[in-house]
């Protein structure tokens, strides 16, 4: 019977998912890239894809951060407005894909604020999909205890934060604790979110979420070496979605150097290739990346 009432709600989204990926950029498009030698041929080859002239206001002569910032904003563009039209499961789904650049967003204001830069200078750095209504009101608080209010009060990060974060942990000293705490937070949540919902969903989302949890608890780990966060404190860091949870995370806790983080990950094959040909100063961070795309 859903067949029958699909396009009352999500036909219109199914056409510009389809128009979308019709509009990637072909192997043949690519090689002509390639061939450009300058940004503004660049420009001129790209007026004949589906990204059309979103570079056609800009004078020459172009540079990379013209380019990267009109991309980033005909995405977001393109993103808000599928998630304006998109009703339940959906809509609460494209919210879990902005929650963590609001996590970055929300970790650069309170940084910004612990130093009292201007909030207009600190909005501009913020990424477009990460933004929120009540952004400014992180600003406006002067102490720790109003900045914890705002966050929990005027951020739709709230529930992430009650879990994780008190208001003693609001100093500058903790700023990369409270990140990977949120993340912990935010991954578990959305992995739950995406098992709860099956099907392709599932399948699909759950080996990605599995596999950024595992990313993160491997670099908090390396980049824990050297430093006074104690193996009780780096282990309730590691988010429990992943395929190293539980065993896997067990042993990474009692690692004290880089060579038995390396142990944990020969007993994975997804991670044992991101290890190999490292030597002593592991890329993981770059690997995990090219494993990821």
């Amino acid at each position: 019977m859903s067949e029958f009432t699909f396009n009352v709600d999500n036909g219109y989204l199914e056409g510009l998912v389809r128009g979308f990926k019709i509009g990637i950029l072909k192997h043949q498009e690519y090689l002509n890239l390639v061939q450009c030698e300058t940004l503004d041929d660049l420009k001129l080859h790209l007026q004949g894809t589906d990204y059309g002239n979103f570079l056609a206001n800009e004078p020459s002569p172009l540079t990379v951060s013209v380019i990267d910032d009109k991309l980033r904003e005909k995405f977001v563009i393109e993103f808000q407005h599928m998630r304006n039209h998109a009703i339940e499961p959906l809509s609460t789904f494209m919210d879990y894909i902005t929650y963590s650049y609001m996590i970055d967003n929300i970790i650069l204001l309170i940084t910004g604020t612990l130093h009292q830069r201007p909030i207009s200078e600190l909005i501009s750095k913020c990424h477009p999909l990460g933004s929120f209504e009540q952004m400014e009101a992180i600003h406006v608080a002067s102490t720790p205890a109003d900045l914890y209010n705002a966050v929990l009060v005027d951020t739709p990060l709230a529930s992430f934060f009650v879990d994780c974060i008190s208001e003693q942990d609001l100093d500058e000293m903790n700023i990369e604790l409270i990140r990977n705490a949120l993340y912990k937070s935010y991954l578990e949540s959305f992995y739950k979110f995406c098992k709860e919902l099956g099907g392709t969903t599932a399948d699909v989302m759950c080996e990605i979420l599995e596999f950024e949890a595992d990313r993160r608890s491997f670099i908090i780990t390396i980049n824990s070496f050297g430093t006074e966060l104690s193996k009780d404190e780096r282990a309730k860091l590691y988010p429990h979605c992943g395929k190293l949870y539980p065993d896997g995370l067990a042993t990474l806790s009692r690692a004290d150097d880089y060579e038995q983080v390396r142990s944990v990950a020969e007993y994975y094959a997804e991670y044992k290739v991101l290890f190999e040909g490292a030597g002593n100063n592991p890329e993981i961070g770059r690997a995990s990346c090219r494993e990821r795309v």
